[in-house]
């Protein structure tokens, strides 16, 4: 299979063919992560974008997703409101700017908002676009009037997560299914927004689902991929979960499919890099050409400036997105 891949690295892999790539022996990984890293170089070059994340809602969500600390589910110690304070908001917008970062991602907790708390968020995003910042918001889902709101507001990117694969998502949610999430997504699309859409790695999901899950996002063709690698939390249904199989040899394989899967996607490790990839920044960043740093929504994370330091270390370049 790795021989293969080396000779038409943009071939279309079959669902058996991900399947053996993410079985792939882990003497033969580095030959594996040599021909992402082909791919990666061609599309993304020697750059990396940071993106840092803002908690803007938080908690009180009345959907009871079992690996997160804000669902209805949920028995975590969190802290709850409706809107962050404004000061807040922009501070860490300002941050974008002022570290040179790729994008600022604000994420609502919630399954579906009033018209009048989009045109809330819509107000917060015409001052933050007034700093030329790049934004992309997770944000539940939304009626076609209310993604208009907020494409007029100058929002160009939403992200909406797959999460799993579409036979195990009703063992992670049951407060709608997996076909609502892409078709959200498609209404999205249609109306010319960007995609940032991925999976969380570990739920106990089989090596079939993850696959699963990376063929559909190969059909969305998001622009950019997050790989989340579970993080128990405590008070959560997944507060226990056996993460034993994230080993980073495994975890690199999934981010080498995602690669050679959706190789000009912008593909980004994003929860648990910090404890499943701490010293392997170097060779995560042969295959990945996005990240983020300062957390992930309630839990904590590598700082700005330890983030940039640990990509210009490993002899790549944080690319410059704002202005």
């Amino acid at each position: 299979m790795i021989s293969e891949l080396q000779i038409n690295e943009e071939r279309t892999i079959s669902r058996e063919e991900a399947i053996e790539i993410l079985n792939t022996p882990d003497e033969q990984l580095d030959e594996l992560i040599s021909c992402a890293e082909k791919l990666r170089r061609k599309y993304k070059g020697n750059h990396v974008s940071v993106h840092i994340l803002t908690n803007a809602r938080s908690g009180n969500c009345s959907q009871d997703c079992a690996y997160c600390a804000q669902s209805c589910r949920s028995k975590a110690e969190i802290d709850k409101y409706k809107w962050v304070s404004d000061e807040t908001l922009y501070q860490h917008n300002d941050l974008v700017n002022k570290y040179h970062l790729s994008r600022h991602c604000i994420g609502l907790s919630g399954m579906k908002f009033t018209d009048k708390e989009i045109e809330e968020l819509a107000q917060r995003i015409r001052v933050m676009k007034e700093k030329c910042a790049h934004l992309c918001c997770s944000i539940g889902f939304l009626t076609e009037k209310q993604a208009c709101m907020l494409k007029e507001a100058g929002l160009d990117r939403i992200n909406h997560n797959l999460n799993t694969g579409r036979n195990y998502y009703s063992k992670i949610c049951t407060t709608h299914t997996f076909e609502q999430r892409v078709e959200n997504i498609h209404m999205l699309q249609r109306l010319g927004f960007e995609i940032c859409s991925g999976g969380i790695i570990g739920m106990g999901e089989s090596r079939e689902d993850v696959a699963d899950m990376l063929l559909e996002l190969r059909e969305i063709r998001p622009e950019a991929l997050p790989i989340n690698f579970l993080l128990p939390i405590a008070g959560t249904p997944l507060e226990n979960a056996d993460v034993s199989v994230l080993t980073p040899s495994y975890c690199m394989k999934v981010l080498c499919l995602a690669r050679l899967m959706l190789p000009k996607s912008d593909i980004r490790c994003a929860a648990g890099r910090e404890i499943y990839f701490k010293g392997e920044e170097k060779k995560l960043l042969s295959v990945v050409d996005s990240i983020f740093a300062s957390g992930y929504l309630t839990e904590s994370g590598q700082g700005i400036e330890d983030t940039i330091r640990a990509v210009t270390d490993a002899g790549f370049e944080c690319e410059i997105e704002s202005m």
